[in-house]
């Protein structure tokens, strides 16, 4: 499959928007209701669903543009499971039903029943579109790149940081070998692009991604701007790397004027306010449905109030008010773009590029107006003629790029690694280093086919190590948001290797029904097998 060719040509310059979607791995099958799902629900429900619209209503109205998408793993593996589906679709119902409760509940305060009723068709909308899919969202996915909409790319198997796994070449390559085979099995094609997990890069990540056809990935700002020779254009194209790696840079206008919390958009007080929920207003007996088996006052989605300002009143929200802001935010994002491309447009054949990466959660659940922006922009772009492209489509019809060497880089704190090894969480890297060299000594030592028992416990122990390898677990220590939960399952996944190890050694016991649980829990990546870790060079 081909890069997007859905886009007019400009030499104004073009506009690349990836976005990186990723959720760490979770699904509690032995509970009804599991909080921690809900992360899952959120971002189907505000995200993927709303996205999923923006592309028909460009294609019905003939709009032209197209923006890259990467799916990691554990996200796909997610969407793609049928437990997982069945619990989207009931929570979206349960939602519904709440905001129709919620609206009739305000029916006497005009101002807050509008922001309701907002809700009520917003969930009605959704639960449409989840039907029309069938509650299938890769497929979706897979429908607009077939159409020349999106580019997939994939990312590391359970988002790990790359620089860190390249310590150890097994864990490396485990990484990115095992996010090629699903991309391929969830979309039937190679994808050339390659999410960096927190877009961090040093140059022993690359020979694994080119070993396994990677042709492109996004880096930090400070990635290019302090790449040697410095880049010509600095951010506003690729270089490619000795390695034959092309290396496309973040433009910080586009992260400040959207991620600032001082200046970026999602700011504006006419949006809906993220963190006032219902949950800290209505009638328990309400909630209790909603609270996931839980005593808390758990988020439900259903907000009504609006950002207002920095204070804690709010105000409630006005839907029209929120439309007009997203078109003025729209035309100003637009006009920034071409502003800073004017003048810079060389003699040379080639136009600029520029690069606007994001999470894609951001647009429809942290930013709820999110996706209207992505409409609004790509529609004043056409009219102003500044093209919607793909970083992969880009090096199609310019595949000269200059030969530069990156600098070692990320997009977190400080722009490298301190986030991930930060004194809460270093601790984590000892026990992942000695499963590393732990599995690495099975793979050696094995001769011929083991037997069938000695097999699951492997592929299950590969399971586990590379779960424990989520860059999620100390980002959340890190940043004190569900601390408790990710301690909580870095260190089972690290308990459950172990005893899987000392099982297939015969140091203990062969429990099956325990292994058939944790299979039946952590059932992804179905094609590991311990001949794809023999190590044998990428």
């Amino acid at each position: 499959m081909r890069a997007p060719e859905h886009q007019a040509s400009s030499r104004l310059g073009a506009l690349a928007l990836v976005l990186h979607a990723h959720l760490p791995f979770v699904r509690h099958p032995r509970h009804q209701d599991f909080l921690e799902e809900r992360w899952f629900f959120e971002a189907v429900i505000e995200c993927h669903l709303p996205m999923l619209r923006v592309l028909e209503g460009w294609e019905r109205d003939g709009i032209p543009g197209s923006w890259a998408l990467s799916v990691s793993p554990t996200l796909a593996s997610m969407l793609a499971d049928p437990l997982l589906q069945s619990r989207v679709g009931r929570h979206l119902e349960r939602l519904a039903r709440l905001a129709s409760d919620e609206a009739q509940r305000q029916s006497l305060r005009p101002a807050w029943q509008r922001a309701a009723a907002f809700h009520v068709r917003r969930l009605a909308l959704a639960c449409r579109t989840w039907d029309e899919i069938g509650g299938d969202v890769l497929g979706a996915w897979r429908r607009w790149a077939d159409a020349g909409r999106v580019e997939l790319m994939t990312c590391a198997a359970t988002h790990a940081l790359l620089p860190l796994a390249a310590e150890t070449p097994l864990a490396l390559k485990a990484q990115v070998q095992v996010a090629i085979q699903e991309h391929r099995r969830f979309f039937g094609c190679s994808p050339r692009g390659f999410w960096l997990p927190e877009c961090a890069y040093s140059p022993a990540v690359e020979p694994a991604l080119r070993a396994f056809g990677i042709e492109w990935t996004v880096l930090e700002t400070h990635g290019l701007l302090g790449a040697t020779p410095t880049p010509s254009r600095g951010i506003l194209g690729p270089i490619r790397t000795p390695a034959g790696l092309a290396c496309f840079g973040r433009d910080p206008g586009s992260a400040r004027q959207v991620w600032s919390r001082d200046v970026g958009y999602p700011g504006d007080p006419r949006y809906r306010e993220f963190h006032r929920d219902i949950a800290d207003d209505a009638e328990w007996d309400d909630l209790a449905p909603h609270a996931a088996g839980t005593e808390a006052r758990v988020p439900t989605g259903i907000k009504l109030h609006r950002v207002t300002g920095p204070g804690p009143d709010k105000e409630p929200y006005d839907p029209d008010a929120a439309a007009i802001a997203v078109h003025e935010h729209a035309r100003h994002f637009v006009h920034e773009r071409l502003r800073w491309l004017d003048g810079r447009i060389d003699q040379s054949r080639v136009p600029p590029v520029i690069i606007a990466p994001y999470d894609a959660e951001l647009f429809g659940h942290w930013w709820m107006e999110g996706p209207d922006f992505i409409d609004a922009a790509c529609r004043e772009s056409a009219r102003r003629g500044l093209t919607w492209t793909s970083p992969g489509a880009h090096l199609d019809r310019f595949p000269d790029v200059p030969v530069a060497r990156p600098a070692a880089s990320s997009w977190g704190e400080g722009g490298h690694l301190a986030v991930w090894l930060d004194e809460c969480n270093a601790w984590m890297q000892r026990p992942l280093r000695r499963m590393t060299l732990r599995l690495a000594r099975w793979l050696d030592s094995l001769q011929g086919n083991p037997m069938p028992p000695q097999l699951r416990c492997l592929r299950q122990a590969t399971r586990e190590w590379m779960l424990a390898q989520a860059s999620d677990w100390p980002f959340l220590v890190r940043m004190g948001t569900a601390r408790a939960y990710a301690e909580a399952r870095f260190r089972s996944h690290v308990e459950r290797f172990d005893r899987l190890d000392a099982m297939a050694a015969g140091e203990a016991p062969m429990d099956e029904p325990w292994l058939h649980e944790v299979e039946v829990q952590d059932n992804l990546f179905p094609e590991i097998t311990p001949e794809t870790w023999r190590p044998r060079g990428p």
